[in-house]
């Protein structure tokens, strides 16, 4: 046997990385706001600044959403965004005892961490269970479950803040990231991909259609079949169609909104699978079931109206809003994304 004789060798200190200022502007870097546990002191200064810890989610309109949704315990509900599972606690404690919450979201990376969170605060396999699956696949979801309805349906259509902040994600120019927008990264095409093969006329139709973009045409002749990797060198792209002294006005921040969101959905296809939704919707409610969807697009909100109209003169609803509900100006100060939130609701004979 040989015998090691050598000195151990030391460890080298590792120095834990240090925070990079008291306002750390990239997403990797806010470490502090990721682990609300730890520093809850900074998750409050955030929130107290109206603004969302980076990572997180702050649900909208949520006492609304339980005024007209009427959560009581026993109660089945579909969740069918359940995004960071905000909505979803307060139906939650609301349904306990004897409740159940089925919970849908099409993002393979946020929908684990979501159903560990809700695990961890008490709510087994018994009271929630989570599906992979958008909205439009809600019948299917409760087939699996066999149920043939629920007694309550809430859709948030919003993007959540933990994808909007992700400069990984895509979806906005906080940070430079791969132009994706991809709900679920494992399939279908990017935004890049996207805008490589699209025709002018065919973009000029989305930015017109899915944004209510006014320089839907400029912006379609100099993006149209162009390659943008990132989501900096899009909004560039953008802001160079104005002329020099308004490239950095609130117009050309507005007009790259605009775009990043009528890509969006033109990625995710949403507005085809809000239709097939709502066609469907209808028949997973249980009789004097409800539901509230949370809109934040007029594209959006016209569907959810039309079809509301149209399943109360059919006959399948007993009562609909007929006028939006908004957050509070309170809301509104707090949480300044909550600001376009539309809140229509129905319920079922």
């Amino acid at each position: 046997m040989t015998l090691n004789l050598e000195p151990d060798q030391p460890v080298k200190h590792q120095r834990r990385k240090r925070y990079s200022g008291t306002h750390p502007r990239r997403f990797e870097e806010k470490y502090k706001e990721h682990n609300p546990n730890r520093y809850a002191d900074t998750v409050a200064k955030v929130l107290d600044s109206g603004k969302t810890p980076a990572g997180t989610h702050r649900p909208i309109m949520v006492a609304e959403i339980l005024d007209v949704l009427a959560p009581k315990p026993g109660d089945v509900v579909a969740d069918c965004t359940l995004g960071f599972g905000g909505h979803a606690r307060a139906l939650l404690e609301k349904i306990i005892p004897g409740g159940r919450l089925i919970g849908l979201d099409a993002d393979p990376i946020e929908l684990p961490k979501t159903e560990q969170r809700l695990r961890e605060l008490g709510y087994d396999s018994n009271c929630v269970t989570v599906h992979r699956s958008n909205f439009a696949g809600l019948p299917k979801i409760l087939a699996a479950n066999q149920l043939s309805g629920v007694d309550i349906i809430l859709a948030d259509l919003g993007v959540s803040s933990m994808q909007l902040d992700n400069p990984s994600r895509g979806f906005s120019t906080k940070g430079d990231g791969p132009l994706d927008m991809r709900m679920n990264p494992q399939r279908g095409q990017t935004a890049s991909d996207l805008l490589k093969k699209i025709e002018a006329a065919e973009l000029e139709t989305i930015l017109t259609d899915n944004a209510d973009e006014p320089n839907a045409r400029t912006l379609a002749i100099v993006l149209a079949g162009k390659t943008f990797e990132t989501t900096k060198q899009l909004a560039n792209a953008i802001r160079e169609t104005f002329p020099e002294p308004r490239r950095r006005s609130d117009d050309a921040d507005l007009t790259i909104r605009r775009a990043f969101q009528a890509l969006r959905i033109a990625v995710n296809d949403e507005f085809s699978a809000l239709d097939t939704f709502l066609r469907n919707v209808r028949y997973c409610l249980n009789p004097s079931g409800r539901i509230a969807v949370l809109t934040f697009h007029s594209g959006e909100d016209r569907r959810v109206k039309k079809s509301f109209e149209a399943g109360l003169s059919e006959g399948f609803y007993s009562a609909i809003a007929h006028e939006v509900i908004r957050p509070s100006p309170e809301e509104r100060r707090a949480n300044p994304r909550s600001s376009p939130a539309k809140l229509r609701w129905a319920k079922a004979k």
